[in-house]
């Protein structure tokens, strides 16, 4: 029998440029470590999911997931190609991938927000640009 939550919804945002998870590598001593950019970014995506959470047991049941990454829009662009990527007309084709930013985010949210990632049954993720890079995250409980 799982936990009774009063949340179904939890919702935040995590300022900053996107940052997509990075592979384990092989250190010198035959191990396997994290790297360091990608260990800080899902720490501070945990903390934000913390803070959101409330003090909530992690979800139990089946969830859904919407990220959105919002890429700086470059500054050596024109005034037209900006305004243009503002409005969604430009998308983000660039790196990094969404596929890698989702799995950072899911990570850093496995254990916080929900018990284990098997429990996603939908996912939505989209790049887009915007004045304001951050990413957001909304997890509801089904």
């Amino acid at each position: 029998m799982s936990a009774v939550h009063r949340l179904s919804t939890v919702s935040f945002s995590v300022p900053g440029q996107p940052v997509a998870w990075g592979r384990a590598r092989v250190s010198k001593s035959g191990g396997f470590f994290t790297p360091e950019k990608t260990r800080r970014h899902e720490n501070m995506v945990k903390s934000y999911a913390q803070r959101a959470m409330n003090g909530e047991l992690p979800f139990g049941g089946p969830v859904q997931i919407f990220i959105e990454a919002y890429m700086e829009i470059p500054k050596s662009w024109s005034i037209r190609k900006k305004e243009y990527a503002h409005r969604g007309l430009i998308l983000p084709i660039t790196k990094p991938d969404l596929d890698n930013i989702t799995k950072a985010v899911l990570d850093a949210l496995n254990k916080t927000v929900f018990v284990d990632d098997s429990q996603i049954v939908n996912l939505l993720a989209q790049k887009r640009y915007s004045n304001v890079p951050q990413t957001t995250i909304s997890v509801i409980a089904l």
